[in-house]
């Protein structure tokens, strides 16, 4: 049991981060200014992690196999493509009005990744194709009009990935409301 306590630290270390990387980008942080946000000496967050590039490691890889698994699952489930598109609306919502400091982070600093920057762009590559295996489908069964794939998918993928900037925090958030209009307006358009 005694554990538990480094891995909440760990958690706490990783949350304050992602709020400094936001704010000011993970180049100009440094592990100093981390200590001294959550009110500890720097040397005791090396007790809890290797670097500031783990941290960014870890914020990322993690938002990045969370999209990944939902994509997976979406994509091999039984429902026809303008559902799977609005699944895929309702998981962003999701999981991005969950971490929303870390999803600016993966947005804006991800070419900062050093060791694992292939592994995440490999992720990012078969989510993009994914996507586009959809709506090629939805093209196909005549379910969407726009035959135009990747203006579809550049509008799709360009709203979806700047959701955070605009997204109200968790407490404050209809998801399912949220989730219907976006899917309104992406997938059935603007037109009356």
């Amino acid at each position: 049991m005694h554990n538990m306590k480094p891995n909440t630290r760990k958690n706490e270390i990783i949350k304050t981060a992602a709020t400094l990387f936001k704010d000011k980008g993970y180049s100009a942080v440094t592990m100093r200014d981390i200590a001294k946000a959550m009110g500890i000496k720097a040397a005791s967050l090396y007790n809890h992690i290797n670097s500031k590039q783990d941290i960014l490691k870890a914020i990322i890889i993690s938002l990045a196999e969370e999209f990944t698994l939902g994509m997976e699952t979406i994509k091999a489930s039984q429902v026809n493509s303008i559902e799977k598109l609005k699944q895929i609306i309702s998981m962003h919502i999701n999981i991005t009005s969950r971490n929303k400091a870390g999803m600016a982070t993966l947005n804006n600093d991800w070419m900062h990744l050093e060791d694992q920057l292939e592994y995440y762009l490999k992720l990012r590559v078969n989510y993009e194709d994914n996507l586009r295996d959809i709506i090629r489908q939805g093209i196909l069964n005549n379910e969407i009009l726009n035959d135009n794939l990747e203006v579809l998918l550049f509008s799709l993928l360009s709203t979806l990935r700047s959701l955070y900037i605009w997204i109200p925090l968790e407490d404050n958030l209809n998801e399912i409301e949220l989730s219907q209009s976006l899917s309104n307006v992406l997938i059935n358009g603007i037109k009356n």
